[in-house]
């Protein structure tokens, strides 16, 4: 798969494309239906397959503080993208050249510069400057230049339209197995394992410091968690947030991560932490004591867990 960043970097234009357009942001189910059906028509037509994104996001662009948290940052949406057979993701930069582009200046890119075949995306999908693009203009658009509009159908879980705001509401309350149902796989967050302030030791817990990389996570609080990336697989307990009762000014949260029975120096590796059930929600504690107590807990209730799934008894 092509990752390719801004349309200067686009070789080969003239061989057609069939393009869809949107975040994607978990390449839940419903997103998975969307790009098989992409690449079946690419292969159709002979030509190839491309996902357009923008990053930052358009929301997080207009509002980083409170645009939706991200169910994955754009490096492990590339990793998920690669399961699907998308030939090529074209990422463009939206910036304010990018907010105030007009829509027809958009329908000509995907004509003059991406030789657009067909076009799949949904008939809420908004484009250009002050969202003057929709799907009837690019309807139009394709009987003019010669290429298909297709409306991406929704799919629905327990009735529920699969979206990346429902996955998050299902996150939010730690339901993991209604998640990864939508997901089509486990909930993780991946990342390079950083220096911190070393606190866990002291406190009896030493832990692997994940840096997020975003002003809020889609998830918040302690959870029992796999960790993958290392020689196996890990069990341990993992805390988001911002570190309440440690007054360290944290506006960012980060991921700590304690393995159980593990002692390796694993700085600057990245790993894979998979979340699987949730103990408690983020608190802030009086002292120091009464946090590494609360920890002690967390580490026996994550214990306790792991042992009740692989009795078979969940």
């Amino acid at each position: 798969m092509e990752i390719i960043r801004g349309l200067i970097n686009v070789r080969d234009k003239h061989k057609g494309s069939v393009v869809t357009i949107g975040n994607y942001d978990g390449v839940h189910l419903g997103h998975q239906v969307i790009l098989s059906k992409v690449r079946e028509r690419a292969k159709a037509l002979g030509v190839s397959s491309m996902l357009i994104c923008f990053e930052p996001q358009p929301r997080e662009f207009f509002d980083e503080y409170n645009a939706p948290a991200r169910l994955t940052r754009f490096r492990e949406k590339v990793e998920l993208l690669k399961h699907f057979g998308i030939d090529r993701v074209l990422c463009f930069k939206f910036d304010q050249k990018a907010r105030t582009m007009k829509a027809r200046e958009f329908i000509d890119i995907l004509v003059d510069r991406l030789a657009i075949r067909a076009l799949f995306v949904g008939d809420d999908w908004r484009f250009g400057s002050d969202r003057e693009g929709d799907f009837a203009l690019l309807k139009k658009a394709g009987r003019e230049f010669g290429f298909e509009v297709t409306d991406t159908q929704s799919m629905t879980y327990e009735a529920i339209r699969v979206s990346s705001t429902r996955i998050r509401e299902c996150l939010e309350r730690g339901e993991f197995k209604a998640a990864e149902e939508m997901l089509g796989h486990p909930f993780a967050i991946t990342g390079k394992v950083v220096h911190g302030r070393q606190l866990g030791r002291e406190l009896e817990a030493p832990t692997a410091n994940i840096q997020l990389h975003r002003y809020r996570a889609p998830i918040d609080g302690v959870y029992a968690v796999e960790v993958d990336g290392l020689d196996r697989r890990y069990q341990g307990v993992a805390n988001v947030g911002v570190r309440p009762t440690l007054n360290d000014g944290l506006t960012k949260p980060i991921l700590e991560v304690h393995l159980f029975d593990f002692k390796q120096d694993i700085y600057g590796k990245h790993v894979t932490v998979i979340f699987r059930h949730k103990i408690r929600d983020e608190k802030k504690f009086a002292d120091l004591e009464l946090l590494k107590k609360a920890i002690g807990a967390d580490m026996q209730s994550a214990r306790e867990w792991f042992a009740m799934i692989q009795g078979g008894n969940h």
